[in-house]
């Protein structure tokens, strides 16, 4: 952790998490309009860039949807030496997500309980936010979700809304399914319901590509609370499918790794360091049902050089993180992208 971000932490932590979420954002934004930004946080130097899903990513190293929610970010995210930055989650309509307090720090744990609610303005302001962006030369990917009060049996309708307004400005598209914050949607992991809603946003993908000129790749977001029976299902859906790519995992609902912590208790899903080996056991699982036919990004406890590296061991080809930017700071970003450089 640089001094920089250790003075700005010791102040933002004296807020409650939702208010120093907001203010760190606007900081960012402001220390990179100023030219701040580059000087505090020097980009990373001798990055080896990769292909995957046809996409020519600078790094391997990826900032997770939930952090940046409308896209007014992207370039100073850009700026700390993100390969590739993921945007939402983006819901049609706007919503204010779900009542206050929502967000929760497990300090100790340097873990964070969260059950926001896809709040965010929509996803015509967050296209608008991404056409603004000027300077980040990396990719950026649109995580996509239902509104809550889109019943699932309508749900592919908020799903295909936004790929077709994100499809021209997106360099990939990751469809929620997972996020314990919002009643009911964890029930599209179902098998059934999933291939339905694959084989219906494939179909249009396809209408798009052939509409815009360009493939934009379509990836789903899976929850790290699957079983072994339930990931073969999924693969086998994924791969008849011709899903292009997996993103594995979102927060947990288990609260056993924070059992101790008094917010245990708080309803919605847990992210940080806690969740690192539940998520490469599940990324490991998928991996060894997908083989090399579909790329997985892995997400869930990244913190270290170390952690990124074990979830390219167990399957991964990307690696993005969230929570420990909030504990540990921009400066763990050019050092994790450049232990992934040497595989």
């Amino acid at each position: 952790m640089s001094d920089a971000y250790a003075i700005a932490r010791s102040l933002l932590f004296r807020l409650d998490a939702e208010s120093a979420h907001h203010i760190g954002m606007s900081g960012l934004r402001l220390a990179e309009k100023s030219g701040l930004l580059p000087l505090l946080f020097p980009a990373p130097e001798c990055i080896a860039p990769i292909e995957v899903m046809g996409l020519r990513f600078p790094n391997r190293l990826g900032l997770a949807a939930g952090l940046d929610k409308e896209g007014n970010t992207i370039d100073a995210l850009g700026r700390l030496g993100f390969g590739f930055i993921e945007i939402g989650t983006i819901t049609p309509r706007p919503q204010p997500g779900n009542p206050k307090p929502r967000l929760f720090r497990l300090i100790e744990h340097e873990a964070i309980i969260n059950r926001m609610g896809f709040n965010n303005s929509g996803i015509t302001a967050g296209v608008a936010n991404v056409r603004r962006s000027q300077t980040f030369q990396g990719v950026i990917g649109f995580n996509i979700g239902k509104n809550k009060d889109t019943p699932n049996e309508q749900a592919a309708e908020d799903y295909l809304i936004c790929l077709r307004e994100a499809y021209p400005v997106a360099d990939y598209i990751a469809v929620n399914l997972s996020s314990p914050n919002t009643p009911g949607l964890r029930d599209l992991q179902g098998e059934d319901a999933c291939a339905r809603l694959l084989e219906t946003l494939k179909a249009e993908q396809t209408r798009l590509a052939k509409e815009h000129g360009r493939q934009v790749p379509l990836l789903f977001k899976v929850a790290p609370d699957l079983d072994p029976p339930h990931i073969a299902g999924l693969a086998r859906v994924f791969r008849d499918g011709g899903l292009d790519g997996l993103i594995a995992t979102n927060t947990t609902i288990r609260r056993d790794p924070v059992a101790d912590h008094p917010r245990a208790h708080e309803a919605g899903g847990l992210s940080g360091r806690v969740l690192l080996e539940q998520s490469n056991d599940v990324i490991r699982a998928f991996a060894t049902e997908l083989g090399e036919n579909i790329p997985i990004i892995g997400v869930g406890g990244v913190d270290s050089p170390e952690s990124a590296l074990s979830k390219i061991a167990a399957g991964a080809t990307l690696v993005q993180l969230y929570s420990s930017f909030i504990f540990r700071g921009p400066s763990m970003v050019k050092e994790i992208a450049r232990s992934l450089d040497t595989i």
